[in-house]
């Protein structure tokens, strides 16, 4: 693929990335006296960042040199989301770790879990017709791949890596939280690339219900119980043995984080820490 295409395609996840922004920003001018309407659109927003960024970053897998370009890509928007989008989850992992702690309602959490759902399927039929325009050497052909098959091993095994690097992901971010937040971000990007290089070839290296579903819809449609198993049940199971395993004292637990016990930063708040990195591992292969 020449660097034009791959010049073309950045400069479209600009343009969605500062829309973005804009978004956000008028939802906390305009709808602060709405919680639920503020939550619901924001975490929207956000979450068709991931997911939509993500969707023409999976193009960009077979960029030469390999798989260098596809790590380095992965490991710039990681911290690119991780900045921009403090404050939201962008994952149902994210969102549901605080409900089974007592630190988000059950009626946020799932006002949540929706909005990153039709976030997710926003972004893929707004990617889908971007690439049905050909304006891009990317986009040729992108629409006729159908499946493009992500588990390439046997679904017990693909099961046990996307739970066990979600496990992994959730006791890093847990562990990271002593750690000044401007290298906070940058640490955990570096983790999520290295999850992508490890396992990245034989499942994705997805952990996010919500993205595995906007990048692989045709996949679930064709094969619903394996999908759902690997890339839905598997991740959000990571959050909970990631805190049984840490075993977190009740006396630290704080009503805006759950289990997390952390204390509020005016550049991210508590409710943003845990699941503002738990959104962006994929794979370009």
């Amino acid at each position: 693929m020449a660097v034009g295409g791959v010049g073309s395609s950045l400069l479209l996840l600009s343009g969605v990335v500062v829309t973005v922004g804009l978004c956000r920003r008028l939802a906390r001018r305009r709808l602060r006296s709405r919680p639920l309407l503020f939550a619901f659109l924001v975490e929207m927003f956000s979450t068709f960042q991931i997911c939509a960024c993500t969707n023409e970053l999976s193009l960009l897998g077979n960029v030469e040199p390999k798989p260098h370009t596809a790590l380095t890509l992965t490991y710039g928007f990681t911290v690119l989301h991780g900045l921009s989008l403090a404050g939201s989850t962008c994952n149902p992992c994210g969102t549901l770790q605080p409900m089974w702690g007592g630190g988000t309602s059950l009626r946020m959490g799932g006002l949540k879990i929706a909005a990153q759902f039709v976030a997710a399927v926003l972004a893929r039929v707004f990617m889908h017709f971007i690439w049905s325009l050909e304006m891009a050497e990317p986009h040729l052909g992108a629409l006729s791949q159908g499946c493009s098959s992500p588990m390439q091993t046997t679904e017990m095994q693909a099961f046990c890596i996307e739970l066990l690097f979600s496990v992994v992901f959730q006791l890093a971010v847990l562990q990271a939280e002593s750690v000044n937040p401007k290298y906070r971000v940058h640490l955990i990007a570096l983790l999520i690339t290295m999850l992508v290089y490890a396992g990245g070839n034989l499942t994705g290296a997805i952990f996010n219900p919500a993205l595995a579903f906007s990048l692989h819809a045709d996949c679930f449609y064709d094969k619903f119980l394996s999908y759902s198993l690997v890339y839905w049940l598997a991740p959000c199971l990571g959050p909970v043995s990631g805190n049984a395993e840490l075993d977190l004292p009740t006396e630290k637990k704080d009503p805006e984080c759950g289990h997390l016990g952390c204390s509020s930063h005016k550049s991210s708040g508590c409710r943003g820490r845990l699941g503002r990195y738990n959104t962006c591992g994929f794979y370009m292969g």
